[in-house]
């Protein structure tokens, strides 16, 4: 009896299963688009509001011009899924399926479809704050003919005519910009450049205010600026008043926007200069792909620590000119980090190392305070950095690093700083105590530094600086050569000889001559400034 029932059961079971529609892994779609567990490949070329399909959207790396959008919020309206496309291209089509939280685009074209998804792949796309996921979809068209969806293809036509319209109105002459200097490029200008500003960092800042596609940064008369674009002029025009005059970091780095003349940028490579946010296929150039996208080279004050963003409405106003009513402007800062400045270098050579020399090649990374090799244990050293931050960019360059004949590891110290020997200690333990803070040989001391731009991780290949007119290659090569390196290239630069690059035998040899030769006296009032290079010769 209890078989028997057990069997009917069953039977019943599978009978509601079978009109039960099927959803994906990834997405269960509304009435409008339910599945037939035996659907034909021929049948997903289509999707539309009538017809009861289930398409099983997995994540699609065949690209399509429709695209789907997933996790949007409950309420969202036509002009918001639509603000995520338009930058891109024109929108043929528009599904929207809000009691799924999910939608379909159909782009003008595939390249336009192929161009946004790959901007969103590395800028999440978000709407009221809440990041929602595109992907290509396995449809190629859209289908539109019922009545909620063709109230969303008249929404989608209005907004279009007006985007249209306003590129026209706004379109100047020959292509090279827009109106009364309106361009989707701006160029920003960092003062007070206390810590420097990363490509990623910009990149953080200014994609609040819209899709952000390129950025190329540079430095010009002794100043960081760099040149963004936008995907059009009201996201770059909104950008400017919100930011224009604010700083990254509390009391530094100060934006200074306007407009460029350039209606577009043209970047040939995705490295820590310059980035295409819609090519991730562009090559590095002569960087390293590690170093190039941060791998191996965490952006200074950026990778460690991000900066945290805070929207004042009515707090932090400033004036602008002619409106009675001040904007909302947003406050950037960073939070100060809640480590310590002090490192903690072991597995040394107790034979070779000293205070000097962990001072100059720490001070590559930051302003060395003090160093403090440990009485009883010289194989460990405490190096006090100025701040968290440098002492963050320091571990991640020179952990793992060949110094004479080890490989050093380095941590952060429990230690908040490192204390001077006290009057009765010996004079051999006073020997390996020193304070670096008022040496003339920090590199950051002097906000806007040039060496806040060319911090690299150790390399074969050497930047050397501040080389008199009167010393020559011969004289450089020798200096080296009798100091026991091997020389295996030199290079003057070609627009400026008071710098030069030379390459080493290995990387640990250039950590040595680093070491050995910078600040080396060249003439009676200059010294040789000696530094990693990201290049090659």
């Amino acid at each position: 009896m209890y078989y028997i029932l057990y069997i009917i059961i069953n039977i019943l079971y599978i009978i509601i299963i079978s009109f039960i529609p099927c959803v994906s892994e990834q997405e269960s779609f509304t009435s409008s688009l339910s599945c037939s567990a035996n659907m034909s490949t021929s049948n997903l070329s289509t999707v539309d509001g009538t017809d009861r399909l289930c398409v099983s959207e997995r994540a699609q790396s065949v690209p399509s011009r429709v695209l789907h959008l997933r996790q949007l919020p409950a309420d969202v309206s036509e002009q918001e899924v639509l603000a995520l496309a338009l930058p891109f291209g024109r929108v043929s089509k528009l599904i929207t399926l809000k009691t799924k939280n999910q939608a379909f685009l159909e782009m003008a074209s595939e390249e336009a479809a192929v161009t946004m998804v790959n901007y969103y792949t590395s800028a999440t796309p978000t709407v009221r704050n809440q990041p929602i996921f595109i992907q290509y979809s396995t449809h190629r068209e859209l289908k539109t003919d019922n009545l909620t969806n063709q109230r969303a293809q008249v929404t989608l036509q209005a907004i279009s005519a007006a985007a249209v319209h306003s590129g026209s109105m706004a379109s100047g002459g020959e292509g090279r910009g827009l109106a009364l200097g309106q361009s989707p490029v701006l160029r920003i200008i960092v003062e007070n450049l206390f810590y420097p500003v990363t490509l990623e960092v910009l990149q953080q800042i200014f994609s609040k205010f819209g899709s952000v596609l390129k950025i190329i940064t540079f430095t010009r008369n002794n100043q960081f600026q760099a040149l963004l674009q936008f995907s059009d002029a009201v996201h770059a025009q909104h950008a400017k008043a919100s930011l224009d005059g604010q700083n990254i970091y509390n009391g530094c780095c100060t934006l200074r926007i306007d407009f460029s003349k350039l209606s577009a940028l043209n970047v040939k490579y995705n490295n820590d200069k310059s980035r295409d946010f819609t090519r991730a296929d562009l090559p590095t150039g002569e960087l390293e792909p590690a170093a190039a996208f941060g791998v191996a080279l965490p952006p200074y004050g950026a990778a460690a620590f991000p900066p945290t963003f805070h929207q004042h409405t009515g707090l932090s106003m400033a004036a602008v000119p002619g409106s009675l009513v001040s904007p909302p402007r947003v406050s950037l800062q960073v939070a100060p980090p809640a480590v310590h400045s002090v490192l903690l270098v072991s597995n040394l050579n107790p034979e070779s190392v000293s205070p000097h020399c962990l001072f100059i090649l720490f001070g590559v990374y930051g302003d060395v305070q003090r160093v403090k090799i440990l009485f009883n244990k010289k194989e460990n050293a405490l190096v006090q950095m100025s701040d968290a931050t440098q002492a963050q960019l320091a571990m991640s360059h020179l952990n793992g690093q060949r110094l004479h004949g080890n490989v050093i590891r380095v941590t952060l110290s429990k230690h908040p700083v490192v204390q001077l020997p006290r009057g009765g200690a010996g004079q051999e333990e006073q020997a390996l105590t020193r304070d670096f803070s008022g040496s003339a040989l920090h590199r950051f001391k002097k906000p806007g530094s040039k060496n806040f731009n060319n911090i690299f991780p150790p390399s074969a290949t050497l930047h050397l600086s501040n080389i008199p007119s009167s010393v020559s290659e011969e004289v450089l090569k020798d200096l080296f050569s009798s100091s026991g390196f091997t020389v295996k290239a030199f290079k003057f630069f070609q627009k400026d000889r008071k710098m030069a690059l030379m390459q080493l035998a290995s990387v640990e040899e250039a950590i040595e001559a680093l070491i050995h030769l910078h600040d080396h006296q060249l003439d009676h009032n200059q010294h040789l400034r000696v530094s990693f290079s990201k290049s090659t010769i």
